[in-house]
């Protein structure tokens, strides 16, 4: 696996937990939760021994995991990510005053199954992977908008282009099938042009083979 524990603590008040294997895990982490300083958002990793302890702090609930120290951050970031909304999602405002361990008889089995999840399905990296992407994409755009903003062009400009752009590409359309239209007509005349053909060929022939134009020999 590549995350071995995890757990999700209101301050220093853990409110469920799962370790995948038996280690010291769970005095360690609690160690941490105690001296993350401060009350404000944050996302820090810790280091111990090849282990990695992760941190995601919001709103007061902190989600901890601990993986191998070849897992990087991505991984473990995103699965703590997950792990916070569906903890949210399901307890609401119930964590404000939850006792500890309160939820952990039925959120450890969660813990569990998402833990297997981002340590063996390559569907969870790239799940963030893609996101990853999206959000570059996005930023791209952002550049670009603003690059132009600076030059002092006018965003209307770029909708009249757009609109432009989609008027010349439905003449296109227009214009290919009109094309098309001609190709297949003229395609359909020639096949009946070459059956007419056939047929007056077949006809000289049998008039030839039948001793006159109106094929007496064959008809007698």
């Amino acid at each position: 696996m590549t995350i071995f524990y995890s757990l999700v603590a209101r301050g220093s008040v853990v409110l469920a937990e799962f370790s995948g294997t038996q280690t010291n895990a769970g005095t360690i982490a609690r160690q941490i939760i105690e001296k993350i300083p401060g009350n404000n958002d944050t996302n820090v990793s810790y280091s111990q021994d090849r282990c990695i302890f992760h941190v995601k702090r919001t709103d007061g609930l902190t989600i901890l995991c601990m993986s191998d120290d070849v897992a990087g951050r991505r991984i473990p970031f995103a699965f703590l990510e997950d792990i916070h909304q569906r903890f949210v999602r399901t307890y609401g405002r119930a964590v404000l005053s939850a006792q500890a361990y309160g939820m952990n008889d039925e959120f450890s089995r969660v813990l569990s199954q998402q833990m297997e999840y981002y340590s063996t399905d390559p569907n969870a990296d790239r799940l963030n992977r893609l996101k990853g992407e999206m959000s570059q994409v996005r930023n791209v755009m952002i550049e670009n908008i603003e690059k132009v903003v600076e030059r002092g062009d006018r965003l209307e400009l770029l909708v009249n282009k757009t609109a432009t752009m989609q008027n010349n590409t439905l003449h296109f359309k227009k214009r290919s099938r009109r094309f098309r239209n001609t190709i297949w007509w003229r395609n359909v005349k020639l096949m009946v042009a070459l059956l007419l053909l056939l047929l007056v060929v077949m006809y000289i022939v049998l008039a030839f083979a039948c001793n006159g134009l109106t094929l007496p020999a064959c008809l007698a």
